[in-house]
């Protein structure tokens, strides 16, 4: 299966795992919960999915490379403890508690959260010092005597022998005590995750004319050649990043990240002709409706068109991704500036405080809250990247809006009703502001539908693009918040036709059986 399926598999698994009947009992008992293997080529995902499946349902996760492991580390240290047995005392060997089971319930502590998932990846490249250790945890999930707790789920993953020389096979008896899922590279899957984490629209519009070059992997030469879904999404943020600092973007960066010359070297040119395409389309001209895309490109070779259409969705995509940072945004500070309001009507119903009683400083408290709250989530490994920008922006908003508030108490006066009024009103303009930048995403995309449709009248350049909106996570957002009448009739008539050419294959099939 691909990535994407693989997890929402591991999330239905962790999900059984952890549920509960009608007297608090797990419905699969832990003795019969299997450890999870995941098995696929290096560089695929397999550890950014577990941290998106821990966020995503709000549990823990440790994570360890187990590679990195010495036997002593793994099941602890031993010492010498002195117990009685039958009115006899002996000296017994005792090992101390591994530095992965402390930190499991470090986790727990730090958190505040009981379940969680214990994720230990290359579980088949361990030393040979250590493999007999990793067997026993496979099959009683312990490391030494101690236990890792019921309440975290055990996932380990490995690379197949192809692509690693110090893989160790494990026998039957361990893997009929495991859950195993077999990962492979798919673009497909790649390109949905890539959508919602904005990589670069070259790598994008490169992977979609190359698909053979999203994954390879020579692990047979002297010089191991290679080049993974990894290594593309490293190598985005630092085009990035570079673009934004004006560093220089060359075949010397792409080296670093795609570590297969033929590869490399054709992105580093691919790379400089997508940049000159952009100054020669026109794009912002075209999604302003101001320009029409040069003629010329109705009989350009298919990778231009491609590439084209990938200029477009990419421009488009960061309007749409604005569209969702604004709202969750927008949303947030609405609902603390009525954490706000029923704040202060609290504080006016006491008479003894009524004077003291100042907006900015209830909403300042709130802010401070909301971010000590923010911090102690980033600490325990329980905030996304995106929760976390999210809710920094949030209070860089607020914190505007507070001070704008100061300023109005010290000139107005700190009555709060007029305070707050005038909160709300501040927020009130800001979110005109925000309907106006809707309204304007909803003006380009329509221009871009306009263009391609009178420049490809009724060719597939027009199923290309609405296939790039149809996979795309802020674009599909968007359209569904926000509607575009021209996105509809184009799916409209890109389903009409799709059912034509269902029904003329289906007669074409019939007249040769008859």
């Amino acid at each position: 299966m691909n990535i994407r399926e693989a997890k929402e598999e591991l999330k239905n698994i962790v999900r059984a795992y952890l549920a509960k009947d009608e007297n608090g009992m797990p419905r699969i008992p832990v003795e019969h919960q299997r450890p999870v293997l995941l098995m696929g080529p290096p560089g695929i995902g397999k550890t950014a999915v577990m941290e998106q499946i821990a966020k995503e349902l709000k549990i823990n996760l440790v994570s360890y490379t187990i590679t990195h492991h010495t036997r002593q580390s793994a099941i602890g240290l031993p010492g010498i403890v002195h117990r009685s047995f039958g009115g006899e005392e002996h000296a017994v060997t005792e090992y101390t508690m591994s530095e992965i089971i402390a930190a499991v319930y470090e986790q727990i502590e730090l958190s505040g959260v009981r379940e969680g998932i214990l994720f230990l990846d290359e579980i088949n490249c361990v030393s040979e010092t250590l493999a007999p250790t990793m067997l026993q945890f496979l099959q009683y999930k312990t490391f030494g005597t101690h236990k890792v707790p019921d309440s975290f789920i055990i996932v380990t993953a490995g690379n197949p022998p192809e692509y690693n020389q110090s893989v160790r096979e494990f026998d039957i008896v361990t893997l009929d005590r495991l859950r195993r899922i077999d990962i492979d590279a798919d673009l497909q899957a790649f390109k949905e995750y890539a959508y919602r984490s904005k990589l670069h629209g070259a790598i994008l519009a490169y992977l979609e004319i190359h698909k053979d070059r999203f994954y390879r992997i020579h692990a047979d030469t002297d010089r191991k050649s290679f080049v993974t879904a990894r290594g593309w999404e490293d190598l985005s943020d630092a085009i990035k990043t570079y673009e934004a600092l004006k560093l220089p973007v060359g075949e010397a960066l792409m080296g670093q990240y795609l570590q297969d010359p033929e590869i490399s070297e054709d992105f580093a040119i691919y790379y400089e002709l997508y940049r000159k395409y952009e100054s020669f389309f026109r794009i912002p001209e075209i999604l302003s409706g101001k320009a029409s895309p040069d003629s010329t490109l109705r009989n350009a070779p298919f990778d231009e068109k491609l590439s084209f259409i990938s200029l477009l969705t990419d421009s488009l995509g960061t309007e749409f991704k604005a569209y969702r940072d604004d709202k969750a945004a927008a949303e947030k500070c609405l609902s603390l500036l009525k954490e706000t309001g029923r704040r202060l009507k609290e504080l006016l119903a006491q008479p003894s405080d009524r004077g003291a009683v100042r907006t900015s400083k209830v909403l300042g408290d709130i802010i401070s809250f909301h971010s000590d709250r923010r911090e102690q989530l980033k600490r325990s490994g329980m905030l996304s990247y995106e929760e976390e920008r999210d809710g920094i922006r949030t209070e860089k908003i607020l914190k505007e809006l507070n001070n704008a508030l100061r300023e109005h108490e010290e000139e107005q006066g700190a009555d709060p009703r007029m305070s707050f009024a005038y909160a709300k009103k501040w927020f009130a303009e800001r979110e005109e502001e925000r309907q106006q930048a809707i309204a304007l995403t909803g003006e380009h995309l329509t221009n871009v539908f306009r263009a391609l449709n009178e420049t490809f009248p009724q060719g597939q350049e027009m199923v290309i693009f609405l296939s790039e909106l149809n996979s795309g996570y802020y674009s599909l957002k968007f359209v569904n918040e926000c509607g575009n009448e021209d996105y509809y009739h184009y799916n409209r008539l890109l389903l009409l036709k799709e059912r034509g050419d269902s029904l003329r294959q289906e007669i074409l099939r019939l007249t040769e059986e008859i």
